[in-house]
């Protein structure tokens, strides 16, 4: 048999008839080649997330305790009592709170990558922004838990600095004390900080690194102080950057329920009162109702950024 007689051969065989056939209709190639991450995204994803949230539409039956498959927003009326609008105010401001303080602390240390670091220490960074994402998150919690803790090491520092009674002066405040800075509100808001942070970082970096040099030389050539130029160009420009961290910060701090649940008070957050009331309540329609309030938040916050242009920078 010659070469090409061979070659004939091998071109007819199955693979190489349906390679044929999937290149003259490319439309059954990227049908085939979509279909199994739309499998997952649709049915395991999605699907159970609806199955979630069409149980907010059920309510309990007071006495048997059991679901009462009938449609009802009694449920919905039920998160709206003042101890569940807590919750949610509680979550809310926590979360806007991490995220304005995120994007402060986030903001200068992004600048200075995008400007300054160069070289190897442009691969420091990197490193330094990465290096907690790649550390267990429980490792991490509980290491802030010991480091807040009435027999921790800030708790030692002012201690030793002989700064104790300003420690305590601030953790009798009502609202933001408690016992320590473990079982306090600002113990949590210090994790959630920490924790979430390099989310806020990144995208700010990244809008940054689009601003033109020419432009801040240009403000600056005008007359504009550093704080103008600030203000009317470098902020304007990174703004979707900022937008776009605040998205990762905010919606992680709003669905999160282990950092409240191993350091602050008592007080439940939204992902808490989801896991108790789906776990050991059994309420499941209240606790898809809970689910819900973080959904629409999102979709709301994410249709405002669009607007502001914050998916370019992601």
């Amino acid at each position: 048999m010659t070469d090409a007689a061979a070659i004939r051969t091998a071109r007819g065989g199955l693979l190489d008839r349906t390679s044929d056939a999937l290149w003259r209709r490319p439309g059954l190639l990227i049908l085939l080649l979509m279909a199994p991450p739309a499998l997952w995204l649709g049915i395991i994803y999605l699907g159970s997330l609806f199955a979630l949230l069409a149980q907010s539409f059920f309510s309990i039956d007071e006495f048997s305790g059991l679901i009462n498959y009938e449609f009802t927003l009694k449920t919905y009326g039920e998160l709206f009592t003042p101890a569940n609008l807590d919750i949610i105010i509680r979550t809310l401001v926590m979360s806007a709170s991490v995220t304005v303080a995120a994007a402060i602390v986030g903001f200068p240390i992004a600048y200075y990558a995008a400007r300054y670091a160069r070289g190897r220490w442009k691969a420091v960074f990197y490193l330094g922004v990465m290096l907690p994402l790649w550390s267990s998150y429980l490792v991490k919690v509980y290491a802030w838990k010991l480091i807040l803790a009435k027999e921790g090491i800030l708790n030692w520092l002012f201690e030793t600095l002989h700064l104790g009674w300003l420690l305590n002066a601030y953790l009798s405040l009502p609202g933001v004390g408690g016992n320590s800075l473990s079982t306090s509100f600002t113990g949590t808001f210090f994790v959630f900080l920490y924790v979430w942070l390099p989310f806020m970082v990144l995208p700010i970096q990244a809008a940054l690194e689009r601003v033109p040099v020419s432009m801040l030389e240009a403000s600056g050539d005008l007359g504009a102080r550093p704080g103008q130029t600030f203000r009317h160009v470098l902020l304007p420009l990174a703004l979707p950057g900022v937008i776009a961290g605040s998205i990762f910060t905010f919606s992680l701090t709003l669905g999160d329920y282990i950092i409240p649940q191993l350091i602050g008070t008592s007080a439940r957050f939204i992902g808490q009162a989801v896991y108790q009331y789906q776990g050991t309540a059994g309420n499941i329609p209240l606790a898809a109702a809970f689910a819900v309030v973080p959904i629409v938040i999102m979709g709301v916050y994410l249709w405002v950024a669009k607007r502001k242009g914050a998916f370019d920078a992601l």
